[in-house]
C-alpha cells in the first residue's frame, strides 16, 4: 500500500501564493506519476498538474504560468508551488500517484483545503 500526505493548504489572498507539499510512504513502485487534482464546491475533480519520474510535467490550462510542479524522487515528494492565484483557485487540493504498471494503480490523499479569498 502507498499513503500520501498533503500538507501547505490554507487562506490566501488573491495574487498571493502557496507551496503545496505531497510525501509518499509505503510500498511505491519505481516508475510512477504524482500530481494535484483539485475539487471546488459543487464541480468535479479536475487535473492541476501532473509529473513523472523523468520530471516531464503536465498542466492544465487554467494553471500554466502561475503553478509549477516539483518532485524530489528521493524524498518521494511531490510539490506544487501556486502563484499569481485567483478565487477560482480556491478548492480542495489532492495528491494522485499513479504506479505505471500494467494495470496502473492509482493512490489518493486525503485532501488539503486551499481559499483564495480577500
Amino acid at each position: 500500500q502507498v499513503q500520501l500526505v498533503e500538507s501547505g493548504g490554507g487562506l490566501v489572498q488573491p495574487g498571493g501564493s502557496l507551496r503545496l507539499s505531497c510525501a509518499a510512504s509505503g510500498n511505491i513502485f519505481r516508475i510512477n506519476a504524482m500530481g494535484w487534482y483539485r475539487q471546488a464546491p459543487g464541480k468535479e475533480r479536475e487535473l492541476v498538474a501532473t509529473i513523472a519520474s523523468s520530471g516531464s510535467a503536465n498542466y492544465a490550462d487554467s494553471v500554466k504560468g502561475r503553478f509549477t510542479i516539483s518532485r524530489d524522487n528521493a524524498k518521494n515528494t511531490v510539490y506544487l508551488q501556486m502563484n499569481s492565484l485567483k478565487p477560482e483557485d480556491t478548492a480542495v487540493y489532492y495528491c494522485h500517484l499513479r504506479a505505471i504498471m500494467f494495470p496502473p494503480v492509482d493512490y489518493w490523499g486525503k485532501g488539503t483545503l486551499v481559499t483564495i479569498s480577500s
